[in-house]
């Protein structure tokens, strides 16, 4: 036992980039069909080299924090355990870190590896045979191995400090399954590192490990991984760059897995002439991808995703199984504790405890930490999923599906009913205010919104419209609009399933909402005069109203403001006539947006200003801001600046307290256009962005649009013309992009005010001519006005003078029919200017001299 510090046993050494000795000790073992105790299996054996490893991809940041901690001169621990997912990567990580680290020197005593075999069936290796094997290893003869576990651990440690005289020795422990396997192996001191490898997330109070959790690839080095595999075997293969959509489906078939990353890389390798679009067809089909994941060489080694799961699923015990294999009926990609709770009828505390127990197994992750809200990786739900149907009977499936559509129903109606209350309205005690309701939806929407379309395919229907409208409110007033018309349209399909036309009518007024705010007015109309039609015929007066109310706003998006006038005058007498007065505020505040678009804006300041007293004598906070948001348009149609400043400011403090982005960015917009009504452009300039940065944020773009063309508005008044042109560019681009061509008009004639600010004016002339055309084309009298006015002034620039007088003169013709004298008396001006420069022109080319 005697001898030099590093003992000269070449047969078990083995030199890794002329840098300390590197051994393995340990082989692989294939699958068994039974799964035997603690050290059953093969002894393990000494090798004489580290595995080597291909090009590492996609981990380089979790690489360089692993080597952080193995460095010996570091503050780390001396034990590190890499974790997660079977086929996550574990044993590539940790082997490509330790090659590295004793390539820069730091294990100048050594390097030693060890395959626990912890998920084996045939047994995993015990910690006294991986303590035997590295004293082996150490150059520890066999009949020097003292004869008790204790003495062997106290020699292992003598060995370490003594090779520890030339350098730290790195021990990689692979596929530890226990703590008991690791926990002899543990270093003692002199600046050696343990990195093993587990599945599960190992602690003890006798193993002070870190963790270092792994988690599977994102899309692009998923992608890079499966090509690098292919074009490493043959150079010349085509199909990484020839087939990209078709590579990329395959990596998000695979989900990031490494295991079935290069399964699929295996299976294409060997068939070169395989189109990925084939390989990405064998994996689209949920029902079969765990088979189509596995991969067999002509040597008989195999591959395999479902058969690597497998592994871990034997460990757990009946009571974790069956909780496993129940959480992959929730449709949406995670769950709450209060969810599997649920799911396996059990209170919520022993709820998470059997979930943490999954966790610690790699088998599901807690996405954050401490947010009580799980994930599984894909491929782990759909083998989830495929155990539950073969060890799960029928009924047992159903009523846990029953549990689970009923803990998504009870709670979203009482966050849904958190969200409409009143203030002084009692409100269910499942949640404690309506913030907390409120994030209840955000956190669960992707499952709610996945509930609907489970249930609506799969024999549901009541749980498909009980959900779809607890969540009505909440996906419009957010402005989750692509939800919301889904789960609109899965309630129309299930509610004449079950033949419930009232509950049909209001998905429909449901769905007209959505369409309007996606500008699909016509569809929208169509949806509410339906809904209104059919509430009508039951006799429901109220609903009808309703309706009513959100068809003008649909015939508003259309311009056909007449007609959404009657409409909101009809639906608020009606709720007049029943007492409903915060139906009818809300009917009088979307009536004063229609008076206000015909000019009868005296009325509107009325309608808004009874609205937004109802609503405050009512505590609806949320219907107030708005109201007072369309009372400070109305202002500024009648240039009472100062009082809509006040009603836009108090509207957006109101939204800002609510949590209401949306409407603060909408209320911080014109509150920027009543700024520049009294010449604070600085504040309005400021105003106009703040807005369309949080329009930008919440991915509003049509908002966003509108407030870049008035921030250009600002930007022009203070000459920053430069500026400017980029706003109402970006807007013009959006209205295109939206197909919003009266959005398009307004942005081309701000645009052209610009334009002629940098002097550029054939091409204001252009924007103005274009946005006067659309105008025309789309009826809007009073922005064809504008643009002709404009216009007018381009074509003074260029001494064009008889166009400008006919565009001035037919602008003030506009106005005048229109009845707005205040905009009739800019563009007289603009034309006794573009006839008195016109005068003055001809004047002196007939004064000038001839040329001879």
């Amino acid at each position: 036992m005697s001898g030099d510090p590093v003992p000269n046993r070449t047969s078990q050494q083995a030199t890794a980039s002329g840098k300390g000795q590197v051994n393995q000790v340990g082989r692989d073992q294939y699958n068994q069909t039974a799964v035997y105790g603690m050290g059953s299996g093969p002894a393990p054996q000494a090798l004489n080299a580290l595995p080597a490893v291909a090009a590492l991809i996609g981990r380089e940041e979790r690489a360089s924090e692993l080597l952080d901690v193995l460095n010996p001169s570091g503050p780390g621990p001396g034990v590190v355990v890499a974790t997660g997912l079977a086929g996550v990567g574990k044993t590539a990580l940790a082997l490509h870190a330790a090659h590295r680290a004793v390539e820069a020197g730091w294990f100048g005593g050594g390097a030693l590896f060890v395959h626990l075999r912890g998920y084996d069936p045939a047994g995993p290796v015990s910690g006294e045979q991986a303590l035997e094997a590295l004293l082996r290893a150490l150059g520890i003869r066999e009949d020097d191995l003292p004869p008790t576990p204790r003495e062997q651990e106290n020699l292992y440690r003598s060995e370490l400090a003594r090779r520890g005289k030339v350098g730290p020795v790195l021990v990689v422990a692979d596929d530890a399954s226990a703590t008991t396997q690791l926990v002899p192996l543990l270093p003692a001191s002199g600046g050696h590192r343990l990195l093993a490898t587990s599945r599960d997330a190992l602690t003890a109070p006798d193993l002070p490990a870190r963790l270092a959790p792994l988690d599977q690839l994102d899309t692009e080095p998923a992608v890079a991984l499966i090509a690098y595999a292919l074009t490493r075997a043959r150079p010349d293969d085509p199909r990484p760059h020839g087939e990209p959509e078709a590579l990329r489906e395959v990596a998000g078939y695979c989900g990031g897995l490494p295991l079935a990353l290069t399964i699929v890389a295996a299976q294409a390798t060997a068939d070169p002439g395989l189109p990925l679009t084939t390989l990405a067809a064998d994996l689209a089909d949920t029902r079969t991808r765990l088979k189509a994941l596995h991969y067999e060489d002509r040597d008989g080694r195999s591959l395999g995703v479902q058969a690597a799961f497998d592994l871990s699923y034997r460990r757990l015990d009946e009571h974790s199984a069956r909780l496993f294999r129940l959480l992959s009926l929730n449709p949406g990609p995670d769950l709450a504790t209060d969810t599997a709770a649920a799911l396996t009828d059990q209170d919520a505390r022993p709820a998470r405890q059997s979930l943490a127990t999954l966790a610690r197994a790699g088998l599901l992750n807690e996405q954050p930490i401490g947010s009580n809200r799980w994930r599984m990786h894909d491929l782990t739900r759909l083998y989830a999923d495929d155990q539950s149907r073969r060890h799960d009977s029928g009924p047992d499936r159903q009523q846990a599906l029953g549990r689970l559509f009923d803990h998504y129903c009870d709670a979203a109606d009482a966050a849904d009913d958190h969200l409409r209350a009143l203030p002084g309205q009692r409100a269910p005690d499942r949640f404690p205010d309506r913030a907390a309701a409120l994030a209840w939806f955000e956190a669960e929407r992707p499952n709610l919104t996945a509930t609907v379309a489970h249930t609506a395919t799969t024999g549901h229907p009541k749980t498909t419209v009980v959900l779809a409208f607890c969540m009505g409110l909440y996906l419009t007033q957010f402005r989750y609009f692509h939800d919301a018309l889904t789960t609109a349209q899965h309630a129309i399909t299930a509610t004449r399933h079950l033949g419930d036309r009232r509950r049909e009518a209001g998905a429909l007024n449901n769905l007209g909402n959505a369409l309007e705010e996606v500008r699909r007015f016509e569809e929208a109309i169509t949806a509410h005069t339906t809904a209104a039609d059919i509430f009508r015929d039951l006799g429901d007066r109220h609903n009808e109203a309703h309706a009513l109310n959100h068809l003008g706003n649909a015939l508003q998006g259309m311009r056909r403001f007449e007609d959404a006038i009657t409409a909101h005058t009809t639906a608020a007498d009606i709720h007049r006539n029943h007492d409903n007065r915060h139906g009818e505020a809300k009917a009088r505040n979307n009536l004063g947006l229609a008076l206000r678009k015909v000019r009868r804006c005296e009325e509107a300041i009325t309608a808004h200003t009874t609205a937004a007293d109802v609503y405050r004598d009512l505590g609806d906070r949320h219907g107030e801001g708005g109201a007072l948001n369309h009372l400070g348009i109305a202002l500024q149609e009648v240039r009472r600046f100062e009082d809509a400043i006040d009603a836009h400011t108090t509207a957006a403090d109101i939204h800002r307290k609510l949590g209401n982005r949306h409407g603060e960015a909408k209320a911080l917009n014109n509150l920027g256009n009543a700024l520049q009504g009294m010449r604070r452009f600085e504040e309005a300039i400021d105003a106009h962005t703040t807005a369309a940065d949080i329009h930008r944020d919440l991915g509003d773009r049509h908002s966003e649009g509108g407030a870049l063309n008035n921030l250009g508005n600002a930007l022009q008044e203070v000459r920053r013309f430069e500026d400017a042109i980029t706003a109402h560019t970006q807007d013009l681009v959006i209205c295109r992009d939206l197909d919003d061509r009266h959005g398009e008009a307004l942005a081309l004639n701000n645009l052209g005010g610009a334009l002629q600010g940098m002097r550029r004016f054939e091409e204001a002339i252009d924007a103005h001519t274009t946005a006067a055309d659309i105008h025309r084309d789309l009826g809007d009298r009073r922005g064809e006005g504008g643009a002709l006015n404009n216009l007018g002034l381009a074509l003074q620039e260029v001494r064009r003078f008889e166009e400008a007088i006919t565009a001035h003169a037919t602008a003030a013709d506009i106005f005048r029919d229109l009845g707005d004298r205040h905009r009739e008396g800019l563009a007289l001006y603009n034309l006794d200017l573009a006839q008195s420069r016109g005068r003055s022109w001809r004047s002196a080319l007939r004064r000038r001299p001839p040329h001879g």
